[in-house]
């Protein structure tokens, strides 16, 4: 049975939520243009996925607040482990539901211009700078699809970083979205803006606890590095099994500039994701790393895309999938380089490790290529654990089953090992270990 698609929010609901955040008209046209065309567009189509059952479009949008903590003391434990122990962190931003609970930002960072902030308070204050990158035809469009334009209308949370020129943050900027209440849904929005030859490491975090109440989460990131700046780019989703999961991260590389990814996708429901990163300017780098787990009956998408622009542009995507029970995860991984193009590298590895008769795992690497002076590879596996090395180390002393954990943490390590901050890092491990026991 087909789920319906229609909309249940009109231009009626999108108006009077954007009055009720006391929003500039820019924002207001812009979310009534989206819903607008939300009710014509078609719903994306990630390849060999169905998601003609999934439901993304009818769910509880009420804009929910979550209590303000003075200080991360004052957090549940299980946030608490997303904090180096020894050391509170200095930047850092928690969204508890659709509201700010705790913020930090070093004085010398504001003094020199790094804008911190919610995305509400961004778009009151710092308006020119969102207005110019917010879903814009060079990062994500309102009209790639149905959900884009369901996000540009419905928006209810996310944050704004901006570093000026010349800066370079060697402290890494974290940001936890904690989906506390386990009715509400997450449309959430990520813009970052590093301008010219500055470097950042941000690391986010999602997390929500409803096992049960069926719910969705519609995210988007847009990652703008402009001439010669430097972005890495950590995330761990982890996302509870009855919400059903949207998420489009999208990097935008100009000349000399480099973005890196290193994304943890843990998710316990349904997933669609994408990260698309555009290799615009020449000389311009990206390495997209990313592993998941599956688990229980999930069914998950993964895409991850190098659109080589520029000239002397240089891609590596990254994958590594463990399946489990009766999961099933497709894994694409597309190096696209265009016309002009010339001297590009793209290289891509895709390797899946399938846990139990019943889970499935698809590696697809992809090579479009509209250029002759460039150079391209890529590496697909699927299969399962290598019984000669449980043999050998059992061998050494170690139960199969403890063997089998050792191999799975080994295989996903060349992307856990890339997080900036050891307690996400530590966190991340935690939930593999917690996912494929």
């Amino acid at each position: 049975m087909t789920v319906e698609t229609k909309l249940s929010f009109d231009k009626a609901y999108v108006e009077q939520f954007s009055k009720d955040r006391n929003e500039p008209e820019w924002m207001q046209k812009f979310r009534l243009d989206a819903i607008e065309q939300a009710e014509s567009l078609e719903m994306p189509k990630p390849d060999k996925t169905k998601i003609r059952n999934w439901n993304f479009t009818a769910f509880n949008h009420d804009f929910k607040t979550g209590e303000a903590v003075s200080s991360i003391k004052d957090l549940p434990e299980e946030l608490r482990d997303f904090f180096d122990e020894d050391k509170a962190p200095e930047n850092l931003i928690i969204q508890r539901n659709h509201s700010v609970a705790y913020a930090a930002l070093r004085d010398d960072l504001k003094e020199k211009g790094v804008v911190f902030t919610d995305i509400h308070t961004a778009i009151h204050e710092h308006a020119d700078l969102v207005q110019k990158y917010f879903m814009t035809e060079d990062g994500v469009s309102v009209s790639e699809h149905k959900l884009t334009a369901l996000h540009a209308a419905l928006v209810n949370g996310g944050v704004f970083l901006y570093v000026p020129e010349n800066l370079e943050i060697e402290t890494p900027i974290q940001s936890i979205f904690w989906q506390e209440d386990p009715e509400i849904t997450l449309v959430n929005h990520v813009l970052v803006v590093v301008d010219k030859n500055s470097s950042i490491t941000y690391v986010e975090n999602y997390i929500s606890h409803n096992e049960e109440h069926e719910t969705v989460a519609n995210i988007i990131t847009e990652v703008y590095a402009l001439d010669g700046a430097k972005v890495a780019y950590g995330a761990v989703d982890n996302f509870a099994a009855a919400t059903t999961t949207y998420v489009n991260r999208r990097g935008i590389a100009s000349r000399d500039a480099t973005i890196d990814w290193a994304l943890g996708q843990m998710n316990d429901g349904n997933t669609v994701s994408e990260n698309v990163t555009r290799l615009v300017g020449d000389n311009s780098t990206s390495q997209a790393k990313a592993v998941s787990v599956g688990r229980g009956k999930q069914t998950q998408n993964f895409t991850s895309v190098m659109h080589h622009d520029g000239k002397a542009s240089d891609g590596f995507i990254l994958q590594r999938g463990v399946m489990t029970e009766g999961s099933a995860a497709i894994f694409n991984a597309i190096g696209k380089i265009e016309h002009g193009g010339t001297k590009a590298n793209s290289e891509q590895e895709s390797r899946v490790l399938m846990l139990s008769e019943k889970a499935r795992g698809d590696a697809n690497p992809i090579l479009l290529i509209d250029e002759d002076d460039v150079t391209a590879g890529h590496a697909a596996s699927v299969g399962r654990v290598d019984p000669l090395q449980v043999y050998y180390l059992k061998s050494r002393g170690l139960s199969e089953e403890e063997a089998q954990r050792l191999l799975i943490h080994g295989f996903l390590d060349p992307v856990v090992s890339q997080l900036p901050i050891e307690s996400v890092k530590q966190q991340l491990r935690q939930v593999i270990e917690r996912k494929i026991n």
